[in-house]
């Protein structure tokens, strides 16, 4: 009896969460501005949106913001998890603190953080003041993908390589990399997805002509909402779901590799 209570306690939990979407999504194929009445299946909605330039424009800044900063800050968060990983106890305590920071740190005292840094820089809102924005909070979540993967390594395995006669660049390269390249894969989809996701921070930061999709969307619900909106959320849920179960599948083949 208890069982059955948890699982619909969790039942209706995940059906308040995804009730929403589900609508979104099913009213983004329908063939009326009505959000409330169904009059028919079309994907209209899905043809003008690929055809109205202000939401390509927005995408195209998006996944541009979001490749940049998904690499820069895999780059970085990955040197910063070695430095993080050879460090002594104490330090490493501290530096761990420091990068958890930026993840329980409130979004919007983030987005007014960097717009008052970038005023102060004399930097204008634009490419740069996006791709800084997103890879110092995605710089974190990288970090803690190529941390347990720094733990599982075995010590004695760059030291042969030494022994062996290679460099410390030669063993980096072709014994630590090779190793822990499966959390450096996770962090940069990982950061990819939390750019993309990102609207807060991106509001702050985005200049008049460089504005992400999310900031785009804000903007256009606060007029009459267009059925264009539910078809362009529907295949952001859809993109970002698919990096979602790759990230879960890798961590899971990895999880019985150890195992």
């Amino acid at each position: 009896m208890k069982k059955i209570l948890q699982n619909c306690y969790l039942a209706i939990i995940f059906l308040f969460l995804y009730a929403p979407i589900a609508v979104l999504m099913i009213f983004s194929f329908n063939d009326n501005k009505s959000r409330v009445r169904w009059y028919g299946f079309t994907l209209d909605w899905y043809v003008e949106l690929f055809q109205d330039s202000q939401i390509l424009n927005s995408l195209y800044v998006t996944l541009v913001v979001a490749l940049a900063a998904a690499v820069i800050s895999t780059l970085l968060g990955t040197v910063a998890a070695m430095g993080i990983h050879c460090m002594k106890r104490r330090s490493k305590t501290v530096y761990l603190t420091l990068n958890n920071i930026p993840m329980s740190t409130s979004d919007t005292i983030m987005g007014v953080t960097f717009m008052l840094l970038f005023a102060a820089l004399s930097l204008p809102k634009g490419y740069l003041t996006l791709i800084l924005a997103h890879t110092t909070f995605c710089i974190p979540g990288v970090v803690l993908s190529v941390r347990p993967m720094l733990r599982q390594l075995d010590k004695s395995t760059y030291e042969a390589a030494l022994d062996l006669g290679a460099t410390p660049s030669q063993a980096l390269r072709q014994v630590i990399l090779p190793e822990i390249m499966p959390g450096i894969v996770t962090g940069a989809i990982m950061a990819f997805t939390i750019s993309i996701d990102d609207f807060v921070v991106s509001y702050f930061t985005a200049g008049s002509n460089t504005q992400p999709l999310s900031v785009v969307i804000y903007s256009m619900t606060r007029r009459r909402i267009s059925p264009k909106i539910n078809a362009v959320s529907t295949l952001m849920f859809l993109i970002i779901l698919v990096l979602l179960i790759v990230i879960n599948m890798r961590s899971s083949r990895d999880a019985k590799k150890k195992s």
